[in-house]
């Protein structure tokens, strides 16, 4: 399928009857080759998204409903465009399944043939739903007094504090974080939660490094790698971890993980998601 039929910012007909061919992947290949990444990661981790609107019909026809898990990891080839994703989860709609274990074993076959990879599908009840949490741990970068006229990524914005040699391990994060679909131009905006060991990060320049996405054009996986990259780069902490939970957009959030210490980031919802 060529780049040109992404579905995604076109006029599209809803299919409501099952239809895995909507699935759009995109090859992660490219946009890491623009890092410097064309062999072994480096970094570990995953993509984590949520599907709030999955809806199908049981064998005598009653409507059912539930939330839709996917936990994708960092070393499949491929990414799935996610209105792609909607669509495919949309035409579920009017299609009857015997059971909850028919419908699960549809979709982790079609989801792991888009990601060209094995990954972990999770169907949960609304009440399973994680709860939201309005209190994120470490230190909240947004207070800090800032200016800046730098809305295109530059890397070289990012220091660490000059004369402290000290190590520190801490946790700091930027809800103000926003970059645009490569596709539409239209806003993805995130939180941005950024956990290291090492010399001390200048907070301004993480700050002013974040909002410098403003105006750039990234899926939302690619951007939390360069993110990675970048402060692995000119920080150079001995342990990172970059998280992005990027808000709902058609029903599907995506929160990218990466990190060279663990392969899954805390399970958390924040309140704009």
């Amino acid at each position: 399928m060529a780049e040109s039929e992404i579905p995604l910012g076109k006029a599209t007909e809803y299919a409501d009857t099952y239809t895995p061919s909507l699935l759009f992947p995109i090859n992660r290949a490219e946009a890491r080759a623009g890092m410097g990444i064309t062999e072994s990661l480096p970094f570990k981790g995953e993509d984590v998204w949520w599907c709030y609107e999955l809806s199908w019909l049981a064998s005598g026809g009653k409507p059912q409903v539930a939330a839709l898990q996917i936990n994708v990891p960092c070393s499949s080839p491929c990414i799935v465009e996610s209105k792609s994703l909607k669509l495919y989860l949309n035409s579920f709609a009017q299609t009857r399944f015997n059971n909850k274990a028919e419908v699960l074993a549809t979709l982790n076959s079609d989801l792991s043939v888009a990601f060209r990879s094995p990954i972990l599908v999770q169907l949960l009840e609304l009440n399973q739903l994680p709860v939201v949490s309005d209190h994120l741990p470490g230190f909240c970068l947004d207070g800090l007094d800032l200016e800046t006229d730098t809305y295109e990524v530059d890397a070289g914005l990012l220091s660490v504090d000059e004369g402290e040699e000290r190590r520190v391990k801490e946790t700091l994060f930027s809800h103000v974080f926003r970059s645009l679909c490569p596709v539409t131009g239209q806003p993805d905006f995130a939180t941005v939660i950024v956990r290291y060991l090492g010399r001390p990060i200048a907070r301004a320049s993480l700050l002013r490094y974040l909002v410098s996405y403003r105006c750039h054009q990234a899926f939302h996986e690619a951007a939390v790698e360069q993110i990675f990259m970048d402060i692995a780069h000119h920080c150079r902490p001995e342990q990172l971890s970059v998280t992005g939970r990027f808000l709902r957009r058609g029903g599907i959030d995506i929160n990218p993980f990466r990190s060279n210490v663990d392969e899954r980031a805390a399970e958390i919802r924040l309140p704009r998601q």
